[in-house]
């Protein structure tokens, strides 16, 4: 459904264009993730739900994916209006 918006979201990784938020770097430091395991996620994943931000109107995505150590991990990215690929937060899903 969201098969667009996926593959330039992976463009942007591929190319270096995104930018983390602190937000989603404490988490990421929080559950012991590498920048490369947030890469993996978006490249190995799917989109799971579009939801609209209520502050911003602005459109993010949550997404599923693997870590480099075969973890499952979500997180929540958008494209910002510079068209960079922004992670708002990263986390772990428990088993």
């Amino acid at each position: 459904m969201f098969k667009s918006i996926l593959k330039l979201m992976r463009e942007r990784i591929r190319k270096s264009q995104y930018v983390m938020t602190l937000h989603a770097e404490e988490e990421m430091n929080d559950d012991q993730l590498s920048i490369y395991d947030i890469e993996s996620v978006i490249l190995t994943g799917e989109i799971l739900e579009r939801q609209k931000d209520s502050m911003t109107a602005e459109w993010k995505y949550r997404i599923k994916g693997r870590t480099i150590k075969e973890v499952d991990a979500e997180l929540i990215a958008k494209i910002s209006p510079t068209g960079k690929l922004v992670i708002i937060t990263v986390y772990i899903l428990q088993k």
